[in-house]
């Protein structure tokens, strides 16, 4: 056994260096899981010490001591770095409860709409009475219901309400105010006017202007694709060109997500390797087919930097989103191998990608995208190293070399989809809460389309359309956006199409990246020690579910019955209800008749009628105190009284009550029932105080 053993270890002399990025990705992953902030000299100490170790590792005799050296220096290396980052990019937050404020701003882009509707990203000038140094840099604005949209460039007047980026919707869930941070998204807000046009004395910096022409350029292109397929497929086929999610209709998404095919409509790596590879082999045929060219130029190589070039011009056009950015890396890394004579497809180029990834964006490490492009990624990689390599024949009649290519074809389709499928589901069980049930069957039908006629008619018509040849490109893959769709609506019609799963333990998911890697990059049968720890999200005990659940500004609130949610306000913050409901394996029910089947509400406040599952009373009128006595009574029949504001009467007989202020002081907020009253979990103790969660005091 020990000689074996000794021999399995010996096995990955050259494969230690795979797990370099991985050590950087935990120092990265460290930081981000304090729950205090830093003081910047430790960044400084810990580069030192990274250094240090690296040094040391030139008079190391020993090569395990070498290769627990350099990894260490990745760790502290990427604690340090993404100390550094969040400084870097600190920037203005606005505070919370501000008056509307005229804001005048260039639009920088057309966001992705929200659950509220159409949004603007915004570069502001000045917000009201603001000074200049608490100005935010970027600003997203969501519009009025039939606002007709600006275009990127133009120079707005609006007036909004604005507050800083939203906490997590629950305790423990995804933190998108950590997102707006990092892209010094200093406020959201919602507009109570529709923009006006204004003009501005002074032209905006050149940097801003070459970004609004850009992002004007894409819209511009957006509208052309719509126009020219429709609203029906041109909405899905504008978001994969450019980016533009603004003309997706909400029941194609609804469907795209239930069948397992929403990965299909944000641009990533999936995206990229087709337009990057659709390239490289055109280019590349295109050289061998001019012989007189194939004799003066390296053909692979040529091929090799028009596809970068590709990749570069896409990234550009679908407006370099946190997750295209991180599959150009990776293609760019690919393309590079093929430079320097290395093998493009190889588990050293993924390192170096992810490596580079992390150097230049440090927070990727806590987003469900880069988690799981690079899981995907390393395990269809590992996959290409233990695939077997059929032994070609001489002079095979045709007729049997095409039934066979098929055959390989078919169990390599079946096979990337299935390991694919493998390793992101950890990632979206623990993110998303949401297992498509038929979404292998759905990704190996539409694979063939997305692949050899969606993604290339639509890189082909992005290209011809400015020169107005783009028409017919674009109409095959409309054609192809169509079947997409027949394949998803019957997906998800199809019975048991999704399956809600709750949230597993916070250490469960880092358990599964970890065991997932150990079987990507182990080599030799001990690979398979790390698939138990891999599976950990599946296996892993749920903790309890809580009663109740409150968002962040006490405006709605769920109560847990059975197996479902009851919302308390259906129409408030239902994006928020339904993701706590899926964390912890509930049913969202947006229903005002299941509602009033146990609580009996107005306009302004909730109570508990007999069989409510709790007790619970809620006031969510901000300005307006409640009629005389309405409030008493709220505190008389509940054994919690949840207020929106601190409207609380002198004498409260309830034995918990909940103002504005303590949420204002721990945002959402989840109740546990115990033996002696009840426990709760606020989501800004699961938050820390961090940078992204008070804001930047420009003081």
């Amino acid at each position: 056994m020990g000689p074996w053993l000794g021999a399995q270890v010996g096995a990955q002399s050259e494969r230690w260096t795979l797990w370099t990025p991985v050590a950087f990705g935990v120092g990265c992953g460290l930081y981000f899981g304090l729950l205090r902030e830093p003081q910047l000299w430790v960044a400084w100490a810990l580069l030192a010490l990274t250094a240090g170790l690296l040094a040391c590792t030139r008079r190391s005799p020993d090569r395990v001591v070498t290769m627990a050296l350099v990894l260490a220096a990745c760790m502290t290396g990427g604690f340090a770095v993404a100390k550094l980052r969040t400084d870097a990019v600190k920037a203005p937050v606005a505070q919370a409860g501000a008056r509307p404020q005229w804001v005048d701003a260039w639009v920088v882009d057309i966001a992705s709409p929200g659950q509220g509707g159409q949004r603007l990203l915004l570069a502001p000038v000045s917000v009201g009475d603001w000074a200049a140094r608490a100005t935010p840099i970027r600003l997203r604005v969501t519009l009025r219901p039939g606002t007709t949209l600006p275009r990127p460039g133009d120079a707005v007047r609006v007036l909004a309400i604005l507050n800083p980026p939203p906490p997590p919707a629950a305790p423990g869930a995804y933190d998108f105010a950590r997102d707006a941070y990092f892209e010094s998204m200093g406020a959201v807000g919602l507009a109570l006017r529709s923009p006006e046009a204004t003009s501005f004395e002074r032209p905006a910096p050149w940097r801003l202007r070459l970004s609004m022409r850009v992002n004007a350029a894409r819209w511009a292109l957006t509208h052309r694709i719509v126009e020219s397929l429709g609203p029906e497929t041109g909405g899905l086929a504008a978001a994969m060109t450019t980016g533009h999610e603004a003309f997706i209709p909400r029941e194609q998404v609804d469907a795209l997500r239930a069948a397992g095919l929403a990965h299909i409509v944000s641009i990533s790596g999936l995206h990229m390797a087709i337009v990057g590879g659709f390239v490289f082999a055109a280019a590349r045929l295109a050289i061998a087919a001019w012989p007189w060219l194939a004799l003066r130029l390296h053909g692979k190589k040529a091929a090799a930097l028009v596809g970068l070039a590709a990749v570069g011009g896409y990234l550009v056009l679908s407006g370099a989103p946190p997750p295209a950015e991180r599959a150009a890396i990776t293609a760019a890394a690919a393309f590079a191998a093929i430079l320097v004579d290395r093998q493009a497809i190889s588990l050293h180029a993924l390192a170096l990608a992810a490596m580079g990834v992390m150097l230049l964006q440090p927070e990727a490490v806590t987003e469900p995208g880069f988690q799981m492009s690079f899981a995907a990624t390393a395990a269809l990689v590992a996959l290409a190293e233990i695939w077997p390599r059929p032994v070609r024949e001489i002079d095979v009649p045709w007729p049997i070399r095409a039934v066979q290519a098929a055959a390989t074809w078919t169990a390599a389709s079946i096979a990337v989809s299935f390991v694919a499928g493998l390793a992101t589901g950890p990632f979206a069980i623990q993110h998303f809460n949401r297992v498509s049930t038929w979404g292998l069957l759905a990704n190996l039908a539409v694979a063939p389309v997305s692949s050899f006629l969606m993604m290339p008619g639509l890189a082909i018509g992005a290209a011809l359309t400015p020169i107005g040849l783009g028409q017919a490109p674009l109409e095959v893959a409309g054609w192809s956006i169509g079947l997409m769709m027949r394949i998803a609506e019957s997906t998800a019609a199809a019975p048991g199409s999704q399956v809600v799963v709750a949230s597993a333990p916070g250490w469960a998911l880092p358990a599964s990246f970890i065991g997932l890697l150990f079987v990507c990059l182990w080599r030799g049968p001990l690979r398979w020690i790390g698939l138990p720890v891999a599976a950990a999200v599946l296996w892993a005990p749920r903790p309890p579910t809580p009663e109740v659940w409150v968002a962040a500004d006490g405006a709605a609130v769920a109560v847990r019955d059975g197996a479902d949610a009851i919302l308390l306000r259906p129409d408030v913050k239902l994006f928020g209800a339904e993701l706590w409901a899926r964390r912890r394996g509930l049913a969202p029910v947006a229903s005002e008749a299941a509602r009033d089947a146990v609580f009996a509400c107005d306009r302004w406040s909730c109570a508990p009628q007999p069989g409510a599952p709790v007790e619970l009373s809620a006031a969510w009128n901000l300005r307006r105190p409640l009629k005389p006595g309405r409030l008493e009574a709220l505190c008389a029949q509940a054994e919690i009284v949840i207020l929106r504001n601190d409207f609380r009467p002198e004498s409260c007989a309830a034995p918990l009550v909940l103002t504005g202020r303590d949420f204002a002081a721990g945002g959402s907020a989840e109740l546990y029932r115990t033996k002696g009253g009840w426990r709760i979990v606020w989501g800004q103790d699961q938050r820390g105080r961090r940078p992204w969660t008070w804001g930047y005091d420009p003081r």
